[in-house]
């Protein structure tokens, strides 16, 4: 999966990639050079006292130095650049799937593990990459290159280095294989150590209410503590690599000097020649140490690999049509035909045989008791779930027909969350028309009931707007939900248990208000509250997935004993039948 990923993402790079191995190239054999001259002016030139050799050869290293330098700063420049060029894309495209994603697919990855994947895990694959640019293209190249320079100098000597870099290369191998199961545990424990934070801020007024601060405490620590535990497993084996090392490698160099020592004493070998390939074995040994850093980081990067390419190769529930339908008839008439939704591994259907139409200039309401299905059957229209059977139309045409954009921007969606982005009131509203005046916004403000709060905020439009919207009350984001979906002027409003959080009198001076600016669009409201619904032209009501009446408020109250039943636990009979 990891060379998948980086070939895929790489491509567009390869003109850079290219560079940057033809710079290290020219760096790396500048650098295998500078021994060999070194030797020759120790040899040549200061064992027979000859000055004028030094200086022409050591101009001669210098500007082989110099232009190692240069290409060394250039690579590494290139590689910072891929690599970060690498993250952004990666993490784009991880973006782009993840919005085509259906609440099926979000919900079987959970928020946290996305994050992290998008964040962490890409991070780790990038570093990889950074790692790859700047270190492993040179460290082959020194170690094959080192090879051949030392057999130059001496071939008696070159069984140290069939010897050091094999025992170098097994002592690391032996230590990297024991890292590779601790870095996938590692990335799964972080992914609990989010969830579990996440949580805790999120419900911070929850736990407080309860007093289960020291249960929360204990809860984050165990998941701290494993990611504590398994992180510094992974230490200890990352801090044995570098001693290991320095050991094979200064055991190497002693003995160089033991047997070149002997050498240079039978005068098989000069002093020069003994120093360039020590030097050479230093830079064999030390191109595997820096493949070392690239091995340290592999099967953590592999792991990462591996968690974002099941992101990338998920493939939403929702599928896009392949010959769309980019033009509809009719002005907002959802239809339910037979709706059937199972959720994945569920033994029974969440909704069966649902069949209603909501029409045009009318509102219908969905009740039902608490799990009926309300809101996914209402999750139907805008495709955020697919029905497992049966048909959703609208202007009738099955929404799975319908491109998308052309299907959202016929609905605006008041969820049962109201969620505000970070921004301003203005930002918010403008989210479902980016196009729309002042003026527009002001009158979708003054329909949901919010223009008297919004003027008293310092700014007004521009006031901010936390995450969240957690700078505002409850009912404040409802309404301010609401008037985001009434900028947007859509044919089909649909409000997802949309005025829970308001009182009574609001509640009422809001429904009239939305009849006045909705009167052409069709309304579909789910709610709990009877008074809320029971003006609408329509009543579905829903128990167990099924429908079991349909009809207006007194015709329900006749003939649905459900409907009857919920008014009851609201109302008194009086006022039900008033």
């Amino acid at each position: 999966m990891l060379l998948r990923l980086l070939r895929h993402t790489l491509r567009p790079y390869r003109a850079l990639l290219v560079g940057i191995v033809v710079l290290q190239l020219v760096g790396t054999l500048a650098n295998l050079y500078l021994p060999s001259l070194n030797a020759k002016i120790i040899d040549q030139g200061v064992a027979t006292g000859n000055t004028g050799y030094i200086w022409r050869t050591g101009g001669v290293m210098l500007a082989i130095s110099a232009l190692q330098i240069v290409c060394t700063i250039i690579a590494v420049n290139l590689g910072a650049r891929t690599a970060m060029g690498f993250g952004r894309d990666l993490r784009g495209r991880i973006f782009d799937r993840v919005l085509t994603f259906s609440a099926r697919e979000v919900n079987r990855f959970g928020a946290p593990s996305l994050i992290t994947r998008t964040t962490n895990d890409v991070q780790q694959v990038q570093m990889l990459v950074l790692l790859s640019c700047t270190m492993f293209v040179a460290a082959p190249i020194t170690m094959v290159g080192g090879i051949v320079m030392a057999v130059r100098e001496n071939a008696r000597l070159s069984w140290l280095v069939a010897v050091a870099v094999p025992v170098l290369a097994l002592a690391i191998g032996l230590i990297i294989r024991k890292m590779g199961p601790l870095f996938r545990q590692m990335q799964t424990r972080i992914d609990a150590v989010n969830r579990i934070l996440r949580e805790q801020i999120t419900g911070i007024r929850v736990v407080r209410a309860f007093v289960r601060e020291p249960y929360e405490q204990d809860r984050f620590g165990v998941a701290n503590g494993d990611l504590t535990q398994t992180a510094t497993t992974v230490g200890r084996y990352m801090a044995s690599l570098f001693p290991v090392v320095m050991l094979i490698l200064n055991a190497s160099s002693v003995a160089v000097l033991w047997f070149g020592a002997r050498l240079i004493d039978s005068g098989d070998l000069q002093i020069g020649q003994l120093t360039a390939f020590l030097t050479y074995l230093v830079q064999i040994l030390m191109s595997v140490m820096m493949a070392t850093f690239l091995l340290m980081i592999a099967p953590r990067a592999a792991v990462c690999a591996e968690r974002i390419g099941e992101v990338l190769e998920t493939e939403s529930s929702v599928v896009p049509p392949t010959a769309p339908v980019t033009q509809l008839p009719g002005r907002g008439v959802v239809a339910f035909e037979q709706a059937e939704f199972t959720y994945p591994g569920a033994d029974f259907p969440v909704l069966c045989g649902v069949e209603f139409t909501a029409r045009a200039g009318q509102t219908t309401a969905i009740v039902g008791s608490t799990g009926s299905g309300k809101t996914t059957l209402v999750s139907l229209v805008p495709r955020l779930f697919d029905a497992t059977g049966g048909r959703v139309l609208v202007d009738g045409t099955d929404v799975r027909e319908i491109e998308p954009e052309l299907l959202w921007s016929r609905i605006g969606l008041v969820p049962q969350k109201a969620f505000l982005f970070s921004g301003t009131v203005a930002s918010n509203l403008r989210y479902g028309n980016p196009e729309a005046t002042d003026e527009e916004l002001w009158e979708a403000l003054r329909i949901a009931q919010a223009a008297d709060f919004v003027s008293e905020m310092p700014g007004q439009l521009e006031a901010p707007i936390a995450q969240g919207g957690s700078n505002v009350s409850g009912g404040q984001r409802q309404r301010l939900s609401i008037a985001r979906a009434l900028v947007k002027r859509p044919e089909i409003y649909v409000f997802d248990d949309s005025f829970s959080a308001l009182d009574t009198a609001t509640d009422a001076r809001l429904r009239a208000a939305l009849a006045e600016s909705t009167g052409d669009a069709a309304v579909i409201i789910v709610g709990q509250r009877v008074s809320t619904i029971a003006d609408a032209d329509q009543i579905v009501v829903l128990e167990d997935g099924r429908t079991v009446g349909i009809g207006t408020h007194i015709e329900l109250l006749e003939s649905c004993p459900t409907y009857r039943e919920i008014v009851e636990s609201q109302l008194s009979a009086e006022e039900a039948v008033a």
